[in-house]
């Protein structure tokens, strides 16, 4: 087996390839970081926990990209979380507020599309499929008036909701 290059990081890092030509794999050895198939925090995302990733392939669960071209730190966060949702962009339609996950949005809130957010609390995971499965949108304190716009614009519609949390 060929070992390459490497690179160490604990920061946010927008351009992976400006230190290594491609990374394929990864070592978490503390913390939580979301890795991203493109530069500057865009497309398909994935959040990774201490451990090894030796297959890119497989930690990110697409054939599209062949390696992982920018990563941010997670922060922990203790206290309460917060958000408040909203049916349309620039927080209109129907509001709800979550803090806590939501495994449905559908069922719990008769809420069938979620296209602007208001995170004021906490850091979240929302995910396009109900039971916290499917692609997933990373989202920090912030208001997101344009959910497709966060650099998942393949993503067409968000169904369940997760707190980052020790136990995520």
């Amino acid at each position: 087996m060929e070992i390459g290059r490497s690179y160490e990081t604990s920061n946010d890092c927008s351009e992976l390839t400006s230190y290594l030509s491609k990374c394929n794999s990864c070592r978490v050895e503390s913390g939580l970081f979301v890795v991203y198939e493109k530069p500057n925090f865009m497309g398909q995302q994935t959040l990774v926990r201490r451990g090894e990733y030796p297959d890119n392939q497989r930690l990110m669960g697409t054939s599209v990209s062949d390696c992982i071209r920018s990563s941010r730190t997670v922060p922990m966060h203790r206290g309460p979380f917060r958000m408040r949702i909203y049916e349309k962009e620039n927080f209109g339609g129907q509001m709800h507020e979550l803090m806590d996950d939501c495994d449905n949005m559908e069922d719990r809130f008769r809420m069938s599309e979620c296209q602007s957010c208001n995170v004021t609390d906490g850091h979240w995971l929302m995910f396009e499929q109900p039971n916290y499965r499917g692609k997933m949108l990373y989202l920090r304190p912030g208001e997101y008036r344009n959910l497709r716009e966060t650099g998942m614009s393949n993503m067409t519609r968000f169904s369940s909701i997760r707190r980052i949390t020790d136990s995520c």
